[in-house]
């Protein structure tokens, strides 16, 4: 699989992943010269090339497995080449989490764009109702809402396809009784430009962990889903409807509640987990299904690289990546391996990152880790995907983390405004 290497011109400073001896020439020609990772500076985020297609053909043979369709969360990476490899392992479509995503994904000719949320902006919903060939579904959870979108699509080339946003009390956006769900169904129906498409919600924000009791509040909101669906049915075109959900964390729950209904051309249920396609070495390693019996088995591609460049007291060093290089939402960064003098990579142990500042990593050593100096380069496993990609505009793709000597294959590029 080829992402960006051929589509990025000339590089320069502005691409802080690129070593200054690439300044000036292409990325493919700088790839074609196979710059092993010491060459790289630091800090520094790669992409293992392997890993990330595990990770999109597992999720791929899983979904087909299961029985239900994939609409990944594009903003987890907002690299239109990694949309594009998961679409062409089969996804149905892309989701996207705001109207600049959503332009975006339809400018990159993403041909099916789920919006996880309610289009409101008067500009964005005038651009939607131009003549198009993609298929755009956005969300809706009362009838202030359908009031609000109503001035704007009245005149619109063809219906814009609304999903019932189905909430539940302590979660995000979403009707939160039948009784609302159904009045935002019928006030889509009674909307010039508008057409009802289905159910969707998001079960992510009910629970935390893969605890038993959390599972059973992410079944009991899915099968609202169905009920919803269900009281729905009179007020359905003779298209075919979608019910969609599922997050990252739990989506095998989701399958296992909702793939009963996936009948293509009558009823598809739809998948959005995006996070796979990247993993990661901390929250959603913790959380996923791959880390359960009824997932596919996940491999984290993306690591951080930084380099000591402080020993100044026993027990402590200073790395020279921080927050705006390394997530740390959902977790501190977790020290892997060592590169010594730009030798072999080694595993470490007894080096702990205790906090990240804007651009330093502060890390405990004890034991061996004691002889950590100054010039080592550490590999990092990450936590959350999604604060990982938004601080890096260009991603180098190594063949293997794990190597002696990794070496870069290709590049993804990101775009996040």
């Amino acid at each position: 699989m080829r992402y960006d290497v051929e589509n990025v011109g000339q590089l320069g400073p502005e691409q802080k992943a690129v070593p200054v001896a690439a300044w000036g020439i292409s990325a493919a020609e700088w790839v074609a010269g196979k710059p092993g990772l010491a060459s790289l500076p630091t800090p520094l985020v790669t992409l293992d090339a392997g890993a990330l297609e595990n990770n999109r053909t597992a999720m791929a043979g899983w979904a087909a497995s299961v029985g239900v369709d994939l609409a990944p969360h594009g903003k987890t990476t907002m690299a239109p080449s990694l949309w594009q490899a998961q679409l062409d392992a089969g996804a149905w479509g892309i989701t996207v989490a705001t109207p600049w995503q959503l332009s975006f994904a339809l400018s990159a000719g993403v041909p099916c764009v789920l919006a996880a949320y309610p289009v409101l902006d008067p500009g964005v919903l005038r651009f939607l109702g131009q003549p198009r060939t993609a298929r755009v579904l956005v969300w809706a959870d009362g009838v202030d809402v359908i009031a609000a979108m109503a001035p704007h699509v009245a005149d619109a080339a063809q219906p814009l396809d609304v999903l019932i946003d189905v909430g539940a009390p302590g979660g995000r956006t979403g009707a939160r009784t039948l009784a609302a769900a159904v009045a935002t169904a019928e006030a889509v129906v009674a909307t010039p430009g508008l057409r009802l498409a289905g159910v969707a919600g998001y079960e992510g924000s009910l629970a935390h962990d893969a605890s038993p009791a959390s599972l059973a509040t992410v079944r009991e909101y899915l099968d609202s889903l169905v009920v919803v669906h269900a009281a729905l049915g009179r007020l359905y075109d003779d298209g075919e409807a979608i019910v969609t959900a599922g997050g990252s964390a739990y989506f095998d729950v989701v399958a296992s509640a909702l793939a009963p209904l996936h009948e293509p051309g009558k009823t598809r249920v739809v998948v959005r987990a995006g996070a796979y396609v990247a993993h990661d070495d901390g929250f959603y390693r913790g959380i996923t299904p791959s880390g359960r019996e009824a997932g596919p088995a996940f491999r984290a591609a993306l690591h951080g690289w930084v380099r000591v460049i402080s020993r100044p007291e026993p027990g402590l060093a200073l790395a020279d990546g921080g927050k705006r290089d390394l997530p740390f939402d959902e977790g501190l960064p977790v020290v892997q391996a060592i590169r010594r003098n730009g030798g072999a990579t080694e595993p470490l142990s007894g080096a702990e990152v205790t906090a990240l500042a804007d651009q330093h990593t502060f890390v405990r050593l004890t034991g061996d880790a004691e002889n950590v100096q100054v010039g080592d380069v550490l590999r990092l496993g990450l936590s959350h995907p999604c604060t990982t990609f938004d601080k890096w505009g260009l991603v180098p793709v190594v063949d293997d983390a794990q190597a002696d000597q990794p070496v870069v294959v290709d590049v993804v590029r990101t775009v996040f405004g």
